[in-house]
């Protein structure tokens, strides 16, 4: 299916120029709209930087090859912008939630998230998405006249609800970085978010799922007979051998993840088009009220885009290799969490000065912070430095 070209702006796009602002006040910048400057001071931030060091899957010295956190963003990103272009959505809006969506995922992916959350069990936990806000609105201080990126309430909306509304019936207690900040703005937990931040998010399914493949494959973890078994994969490994007989190496494997990538993108847009169709949502905020999602896969995509990964979940991120390399930078986490909350002083200065005047709490949830913003590497190094070479 070719991707007509859809109307310049879309009446459901958000509206840099209707922006509900900033929290704090600023003039208006006379050469870019609101959400292109948040995508800008997004990109020139220490936290986006720090994004090239920290792990995708594999860890940064598994090779060059591999995914880190920062391309696996800009990946998103191109994902994101496309999707947004053929819908006639903000496009710049679409890309500063894909830029922002990973700033506050601590080192070693998701093996970091987890023994982070253990450590601040007792202080209010840790997740990356609510720390991808306190990034943003405390943690960056770059601007002298607040704390934070000062981002538009359409952006700060769109990170915090990256997989949907957060508050109602059933729904889990909210992240503590998230609680703290709605006491001084709203940001409608209730609801869904903006067409623009549902297309990042489902931009990042599709990223992860399918570079997920392609470094899978190039790591020897599966082979492309096996991808063959599964219903969207196979489906597009057939096309190929169709249109290109005996194609093998790294000219396959990067063929089927061109395909992959243009399929779902295109059932994404004609299966938007159908539930806009169905809605008729003639603002941002109706898409906002609307009760359920308006982007998102049909039915059978769904269903192989699921299929994908309950493949790679123990093909991949349950593989020996990685558990083995998680468990040991899991260790890692938990070994420096102890030593910064045992002794102050194992802090750099910076981070040690603000520990005065603090609680436990206010004590852990610091060290959590100073945890979260370190790159694989520096964990490492860190950890080396305060266990001689990690013999504790």
């Amino acid at each position: 299916m070719a991707l007509a070209a859809a109307e310049p702006r879309a009446p459901w796009a958000a509206r840099a120029e209707e922006s509900r602002g900033r929290l704090v006040e600023e003039p208006a910048s006379g050469s870019r709209s609101a959400f292109r400057r948040d995508a800008d001071r997004i990109i020139h931030s220490s936290a986006f930087r720090r994004l090239a060091y920290k792990t995708q899957v594999f860890t940064y010295h598994e090779g060059d090859h591999y995914r880190t956190r920062l391309t696996h963003t800009l990946e998103v990103v191109q994902v994101a912008r496309s999707i947004a272009r053929a819908l006639g959505l903000d496009e710049d809006l679409a890309e500063t939630l894909a830029l922002a969506h990973d700033l506050g995922h601590p080192p070693f992916a998701h093996a970091g998230e987890r023994v982070l959350d253990a450590c601040m069990r007792d202080y209010g936990g840790f997740d990356h998405n609510a720390q991808s806000l306190r990034v943003v609105t405390r943690l960056e201080n770059r601007y002298p006249g607040f704390d934070g990126l000062n981002l538009s309430w359409e952006t700060l909306e769109g990170i915090v609800k990256h997989n949907g509304p957060l508050t109602g019936e059933g729904r889990e207690p909210l992240a503590h970085a998230i609680a703290v900040h709605v006491e001084k703005q709203d940001l409608w937990l209730w609801s869904w978010p903006s067409a623009e931040a549902q297309v990042a998010a489902i931009a990042d399914d599709i990223a992860y799922d399918v570079h997920d493949l392609d470094d899978g494959l190039r790591a020897g973890m599966f082979t492309v007979e096996e991808l063959a078994a599964l219903p969207l994969v196979g489906e597009v490994i057939a096309g190929i051998a169709a249109d290109w007989p005996g194609l093998s190496g790294s000219r396959l494997v990067h063929e089927i993840g061109r395909r992959m990538i243009t399929l779902l993108i295109e059932d994404v847009v004609g299966e938007t088009r159908r539930r806009v169709e169905d809605a008729q949502p003639d603002s941002a905020d109706a898409v906002r009220r609307l009760g359920r999602a308006l982007v998102g896969f049909s039915a059978e995509r769904a269903t192989g885009e699921r299929a994908i990964k309950d493949f790679l979940f123990p093909r991949m991120y349950r593989h020996p290799r990685v558990m083995a390399e998680m468990e040991a930078a899991g260790q890692v986490v938990r070994d420096l969490f102890g030593a910064y909350m045992a002794d102050d002083f194992t802090l750099p200065v910076e981070w040690r000065a603000g520990m005065d005047g603090r609680d436990e709490a206010g004590r852990a949830r610091r060290i959590a912070d100073f945890i979260a913003g370190q790159t694989d590497r520096y964990a490492l190094a860190e950890h080396e430095r305060l266990f001689d070479g990690g013999n504790a």
